[in-house]
């Protein structure tokens, strides 16, 4: 009997099994991985922050919708390359697209919604009303 020595860590072997596994099973391949933008949720006492990570993207590719105090988010991009030569036809495409929806509390200020994009992050500041900023911290007699 020969033996024969295994050079791969059992550790990588297992990272690389459990990849193959979501790749095939859940298809998470790095393609599909990215398609949401992750959203980070802040609140302070007059606001509530959408920061939505979305690199690579300009302003104008955002479009912002409320509808019956569902705030929607996406974006849709489209590139088309296409290469001729003498002898062959080249032409590859891009699309990408995905869309966020955030059911706002009834205590926003939809009138004063705003939004700004920097550096690859979309903020959304949702303003809350003036009669839903009731102190909290208060003391309370015994009768």
């Amino acid at each position: 009997m020969n033996l024969i020595r295994f050079n791969q860590h059992p550790v990588s072997l297992l990272s690389e099994l459990m990849e193959d596994f979501d790749r095939n099973f859940f298809a998470r391949t790095p393609e599909t991985r990215g398609m949401v933008p992750a959203v980070n949720i802040r609140e302070s006492e007059d606001n509530f922050v959408l920061d939505v990570a979305a690199p690579g993207l300009k302003k104008e590719d955002f479009k912002i919708n409320l509808d019956n105090n569902v705030l929607t988010i996406s974006s849709e991009q489209k590139n088309e390359n296409e290469e001729k030569n003498e002898k062959y036809t080249r032409k590859e495409f891009f699309f990408n697209a995905f869309s966020r929806s955030f059911t706002l509390p009834k205590t926003i200020d939809l009138d004063k919604i705003r939004a700004d994009y920097k550096d690859g992050v979309l903020s959304i500041s949702l303003p809350k009303r003036e009669d839903a900023k009731v102190a909290v911290n208060r003391e309370i007699a015994i009768a």
